[in-house]
């Protein structure tokens, strides 16, 4: 498996913007496909965003238009930029690698966004 570390989560006001990064403990250039997760309290994790070995991405339609998922294989690393945050956005968000072979989570960073 590959360990995923994310950072980049805090507090911040309804319309503000935030970068999560990933960072991979090996390449992820051939790993199939990599995602942005997120689970309020209450509710089932959801996807927010994916992005495939060929960079095609998909979007959950709450978040299209406002997030981008990109991914830099040299730093192994990927990124979530999320703008025109909404407390509705409020959750922990998780990192995830899927190999087909694999399925590797992060331990999660908190993101508030105040009214």
């Amino acid at each position: 498996q590959v360990q995923l570390v994310e950072s980049g989560g805090a507090l911040v006001q309804a319309g503000g913007s935030l970068r999560l990064s990933c960072a991979a403990s090996r390449t992820i250039s051939r790993i199939n496909v990599m995602g942005w997760y997120r689970q309020a309290p209450g509710k089932q994790r959801e996807l927010v965003a994916s992005i495939s070995s060929t960079s095609v991405t998909n979007y959950a339609d709450a978040v299209k238009g406002r997030f981008t998922i990109s991914r830099d294989n040299a730093k192994n690393t990927v990124y979530l930029q999320m703008n025109s945050l909404k407390p509705a956005d409020t959750a922990v968000y998780y990192c995830n690698a899927y190999s087909g072979i694999y399925d590797s989570w992060g331990q999660g960073t908190q993101v508030t966004v105040s009214s």
